[in-house]
């Protein structure tokens, strides 16, 4: 080799080095500020649900919340920088970083809204933080694409065509069945959406970003239509994803809802990113074996946070059935004995009213 090319391998080498460290460091930081914005906008939200509607319900209160609007503002803070790390670095090395949201939002939530974590709880969110750095280890080597229209065709793919499929079915299922059913009491269906939706949003999302750099380097992209059609793909997934988010952050613990969230967030994102890319084929046994295992380790920390979650405290349609057309209310009056209503059954100093009444 001459010194030249070896100079060139050395400085690709440098480059790529450089474009990972930067796209780490970016990550990094978005996963402060969205572990922030977690509990700002968990703040916002008790207040607009304790002065109206909550969100959870269907409420739309926590708009006019200003509080509510700091935590969005940090968390959009957080996906710009989560936006430009992935302009430098590979989806498999930005997406799994954000397990330091985990981190951030369980310390905040103790001391601020008093939100314990149970200490098996805390082993889950370990499995959760192990199994996604297994992942990173073994994940494999994304193929930067050099243009917007190099990605439409790997878009277009049969394969990754049926996992979008697949995932825009799944989601419509969960959105329209299960969300009014289940809602309110299995932490899986709101976090599930915004999973799902996430996967593809982060596919749409790397296409706008490599878009951008591109233009900013001189490389015009914005005559291509594919550049607005990811465009508008990332803005509607992203929209899905605050609506459920801020659902499940209303309803259920947020010490529960963060790990859960980044478990199933990365893991899809990390399958969807290797059925586009075909980054699968080539790799060895033993690095298939471990990403398996990255993934069980995964899962396994999600079922353990889900199984000792705190009750959460939420509103039952049971709760305003009528009551049942025998029972009446008795109240204790001003010293008159009331009449009792053919029932022998009452003791004779329980005061009555014959009126049938419901709660309403």
């Amino acid at each position: 080799m001459t010194p030249d090319a070896t100079d060139d391998a050395t400085g690709g080498g440098g480059d790529l080095f450089a474009a990972n460290l930067k796209g780490s460091l970016l990550a990094v930081a978005s996963s402060a500020f969205i572990g922030v914005s977690f509990i700002v906008k968990k703040k916002g939200l008790r207040r607009a649900g304790a002065a109206g509607s909550r969100a959870g319900v269907g409420g739309y209160g926590y708009l006019l919340e200003p509080l509510w609007w700091v935590g969005m503002v940090t968390m959009l803070v957080g996906e710009i920088a989560n936006f430009i790390a992935y302009m430098f670095a590979p989806a498999v090395l930005v997406t799994p970083l954000g397990a330091l949201s985990i981190i951030v939002s369980a310390v905040l939530a103790h001391f601020t809204l008093n939100e314990k974590l149970q200490r098996v709880g805390v082993l889950g969110c370990v499995l959760c933080i192990v199994g996604s750095t297994v992942i990173i280890l073994h994940a494999p080597q994304e193929r930067t694409p050099s243009s917007v229209d190099e990605i439409w065709h790997l878009a277009i793919q049969p394969d990754f065509l049926c996992y979008a499929a697949i995932a825009v079915a799944v989601s419509l299922f969960l959105m329209i069945y299960c969300a009014p059913r289940y809602g309110q009491m299995n932490i899986m269906v709101y976090v599930g959406i915004c999973s799902v939706i996430g996967s593809l949003t982060v596919m749409s999302i790397k296409a706008v970003g490599i878009a951008i750099k591109l233009t900013i380097e001189g490389i015009n992209q914005a005559g291509y239509f594919q550049t607005w059609l990811f465009a508008v793909i990332s803005v509607t997934c992203i929209v899905i994803q605050l609506i459920y988010l801020n659902k499940a952050l209303d309803t259920f613990n947020t010490a529960v809802v963060s790990p859960i969230y980044y478990a199933m967030f990365t893991t899809l994102t990390i399958l969807a990113s290797a059925i586009m890319f075909k980054d699968w084929s080539g790799q060895s046994a033993s690095k298939i074996a471990s990403e398996i295992c990255g993934f069980l380790t995964v899962l396994a920390g999600t079922v353990v946070l889900h199984s000792t979650r705190e009750p959460d405290q939420t509103i039952s349609a049971d709760l305003y059935a009528p009551l049942p057309p025998k029972i009446y209310w008795h109240i204790q009056g001003n010293g008159d004995i009331g009449k009792q209503k053919e029932d022998d059954s009452l003791p004779c100093d329980i005061i009555t009213v014959v009126r049938q009444d419901y709660f309403v």
